[in-house]
């Protein structure tokens, strides 16, 4: 049982080996894929988030490694896809199944896990960025009072091949 990704590698997502998993799949799966399930009222993918994230953890003075975690953190979903939070919730077994894909791109391009510590870094501003993406395009406030973010995204639709660019060249330039 296997997927094809972009770069024509076969894996097996249930059981990802470090050589199948690419920065390229990554960066070209998720400049495609929709933020919110499609429900946005414009296009804002996946990447474009990423990116937002990695920029926020760089202007928090984080480290290099919780910025390119910030970068990576939903990288999963290049190969499982995403499902809302309160489905995923539910299913303890995508659960596990999404933490063993993502567990290993952090393997693969930061050498092991991020921390505790690290991972409630990477949290925080993964909520902080999907806060105001919920204010801005669906008026929506997630939390009653509005978490720290430094950064002020670009919240617009951006031609796919120019978001996924965009992550690769960050991802060069934090893996320097």
């Amino acid at each position: 049982m296997h997927i094809t990704t972009f770069s024509k590698v076969q894996m097996n997502p249930l059981c990802p080996k470090q050589e199948e998993i690419r920065i390229e799949d990554i960066a070209h799966a998720q400049s495609l894929m929709t933020r919110a399930n499609g429900h946005f009222p414009e296009f804002y993918s996946v990447g474009q988030h990423s990116i937002a994230c990695a920029r926020e953890a760089i202007a928090r003075n984080y480290s290099s490694r919780v910025v390119l975690a910030c970068l990576l953190h939903d990288g999963s979903e290049a190969y499982l896809s995403d499902i809302t939070r309160p489905v995923k919730g539910e299913l303890s077994e995508y659960r596990r199944i999404e933490k063993n894909m993502q567990d290993a791109i952090y393997v693969r391009f930061l050498g092991q896990i991020p921390s505790d510590e690290e991972m409630s870094q990477i949290t925080d501003i993964d909520n902080a960025c999907l806060y105001y993406e919920f204010d801005h395009y669906m008026g929506e406030k997630l939390m009653e009072q509005a978490p720290l973010l430094v950064t002020d995204p670009a919240f617009e639709t951006l031609p796919f091949a120019q978001v996924e660019q965009e992550f690769l060249d960050l991802f060069a330039t934090l893996t320097v």
